[in-house]
């Protein structure tokens, strides 16, 4: 009465013994990921090198497992850049909080932070795995976009 049952799970052992396998052999091969994939949220500068950002905590706010740190600075009067009111003196994320639901790509009225592709997070401690600013624009780099804080017409 059981034996049936023993050769049919046989039969899907064997079935599977034969199939083409789907492991990748990581570090040299990667997985592809589609267009709407989310991966470690990153910081932008615009062409010229410039920070977007302008401090304005709209994505700490936003932030529901409150991941992001954001601490704000004035340019001097007589910076280049004054016509900005404030920059991110320092901009830390948490990866071990971050959940990325990509709520601070889209309150980002300076399109400064946006999701990277990049899905390898690794680190050996919890210091290592928060990233300050100078980590997140090497994620991030360059994104070319509509806005233009710089222009002379904002002056």
């Amino acid at each position: 009465m059981y034996l049936p049952s023993i050769f049919a799970g046989m039969m899907v052992t064997l079935r599977h013994m034969f199939l083409k396998k789907d492991t990748l052999q990581y570090p040299e091969q990667r997985r592809t990921f589609g267009e709407r994939y989310r991966g470690v949220p990153a910081l932008v500068k615009d062409p010229e090198g410039r920070e977007k950002c302008v401090a304005c905590y709209m994505c700490q706010w936003v932030c529901p497992p409150m991941a992001i740190t954001i601490e704000a600075d004035a340019y001097p009067a007589d910076h280049p850049l004054h016509q900005i009111e404030k920059y991110p003196e320092q901009f830390e994320i948490n990866m071990l909080r971050c959940i990325y639901c990509g709520l601070c790509e889209e309150a980002c009225p300076e399109e400064a932070i946006f999701m990277s592709k990049t899905y390898v997070v690794t680190g050996l401690s919890r210091e290592v795995m928060i990233f300050d600013k100078k980590k997140l624009y090497e994620i991030g780099g360059t994104r070319e976009d509509d806005i233009k804080k710089w222009s002379a017409e904002r002056k």
